[in-house]
């Protein structure tokens, strides 16, 4: 690796959509970086906006993607920084959630009673009988947006029931506008979650990069030194801004998202310190 780059940093935060594999599909050279980092004694994390699964489930992709030595510990996800806050900060009890499987078993392991999410009872066209009984409930405290491919009518009408309670806390796990897989964009969380907005007339408060409070979660659970941390990712908006806003160091990928044009472009805030064709650039 370039050893003198390597040698700045003690922490080595990664994005891991556009950066260290797309679809389901390894970079090239990303599982050799990664692996080099672990060798070196370096603290390496995965910091993703991804809703769509928990922390054992994503250490399970890296293992089948062949990344060695990944556990959940090394995995901070907007799912589980979600949970986390809802909790620990908000004393939340029950959400109605619309995500996929990995955001509602966040919520569970932190002791959230989740409606909606994963229950297939949702995955149907709304039907005349419905508008007679989605109402709002009262035991609702919260409405959970995540990234949802089975994403449908019955369920936002569901979620706008429950955010004409003022009391409702609104969150959304992230607000990408779209994702990279399969050689092109495809829409990502902040789509549903703007769909919510625009039927509820709400804002969400956001727990995904470049949310602080997903920073703050970080640094509280791995006590690292920001000025000896680097990110990586593919987003300036997202995963740049993230980084500068937490004191890091920043480098970016043209392997996903972003254009050099656009870094070249970007406000003071979403400027990259350093610009790479792909994580293999490391090597």
């Amino acid at each position: 690796m370039k050893q003198e780059f390597i040698d700045k940093y003690d922490t080595f935060l990664f994005d891991c959509d556009g950066v260290l594999w797309l679809g389901t599909q390894p970079i090239v050279g990303a599982i050799e970086v990664v692996e080099q980092l672990l060798a070196h004694k370096k603290q390496v994390l995965f910091v993703t906006n991804n809703s769509t699964k928990s922390r054992e489930q994503y250490a399970k992709k890296f293992a089948q993607l062949g990344f060695k030595g990944v556990t959940p510990d090394n995995i901070f996800g907007s799912a589980y920084a979600t949970a986390v806050y809802l909790k620990q900060v908000r004393n939340i009890s029950k959400a109605f959630v619309i995500g996929e499987s990995g955001l509602q078993s966040e919520l569970e392991s932190e002791g959230i009673t989740v409606l909606g999410g994963a229950d297939p009872a949702l995955d149907r066209p709304i039907a005349p009988e419905d508008y007679d009984q989605i109402r709002p409930d009262p035991t609702i405290e919260a409405v959970v947006s995540g990234l949802d491919h089975k994403f449908n009518y019955l369920k936002i009408a569901h979620a706008q029931a429950h955010l004409e309670q003022d009391s409702t806390l609104f969150v959304a796990t992230n607000i990408d506008s779209t994702f990279p897989t399969n050689g092109r964009l495809f829409p990502g969380a902040g789509t549903i979650a703007a769909a919510l907005s625009c039927c509820s007339g709400r804002t969400p408060m956001t727990m995904g990069k470049p949310s602080p409070q997903m920073m703050d979660a970080i640094k509280a659970k791995t006590h690292f030194d920001p000025n000896r941390a680097l990110m990586i990712g593919d987003r300036l908006n997202t995963d740049i801004e993230f980084g500068n806003e937490g004191g890091l160091s920043t480098l970016l990928v043209l392997s996903g998202v972003a254009t050099k044009e656009q870094a070249e472009a970007a406000v003071e805030l979403q400027k990259p310190d350093y610009i790479v064709s792909s994580i293999a650039d490391l090597l």
